[in-house]
């Protein structure tokens, strides 16, 4: 980062990090998550930065707290969904904190990139692989061929493998 992007950025903070604190403290109802999710908004900022000034300041930094906002409120239903399940077996699991925390990770991952499959595959492979639905099951219920159903997943099989290889 240049000189004159750290000064951009200084000046950036110094103008509007109390500002998004107060925006932020309004949506989440706590000064403590407001403040931690500002510095990740300038992180943010940080990192994904080119040279060209910021012309909406607060408009830029209310999108990327949004999206911010969003990421936070979909870990937190993955969490809770995670939590609920683990309660629900008849066993008690005992999980260490950071296998906990790698297990959310890697589900959070996971609906990120179903997200990014688009809904017709999404919604074909999760019928299939938690409905439990049969190819030809599937191919009834979504007025497709076994041979579309099968396109779909390894769509979506293929992307899940290259994020456990990553």
């Amino acid at each position: 980062m240049s000189a004159l992007d750290r000064s951009a950025l200084h000046q950036l903070y110094n103008d509007h990090n109390s500002w998004l604190k107060g925006w932020l403290r309004v949506r989440l109802g706590n000064a403590a998550d407001a403040s931690d999710l500002a510095q990740d908004t300038f992180l943010r900022v940080m990192t994904a930065r080119n040279a060209a000034p910021i012309r909406e300041p607060r408009g830029y930094l209310c999108a990327i707290a949004r999206s911010l906002l969003i990421d936070k409120s979909r870990r937190r239903t993955i969490e809770q969904a995670y939590l609920h399940a683990l309660s629900q077996r008849p066993e008690p699991m005992d999980v260490s904190p950071e296998i906990r925390l790698s297990i959310i990770e890697m589900l959070v991952s996971i609906d990120r990139l179903l997200d990014e499959l688009g809904a017709r595959t999404r919604e074909i492979f999760l019928a299939v692989q938690l409905e439990g639905l049969t190819y030809v099951a599937a191919a009834e219920r979504f007025g497709v061929s076994v041979t579309t159903v099968k396109n779909h997943l390894i769509r979506a099989m293929t992307r899940c493998l290259l994020l456990v290889d990553n």
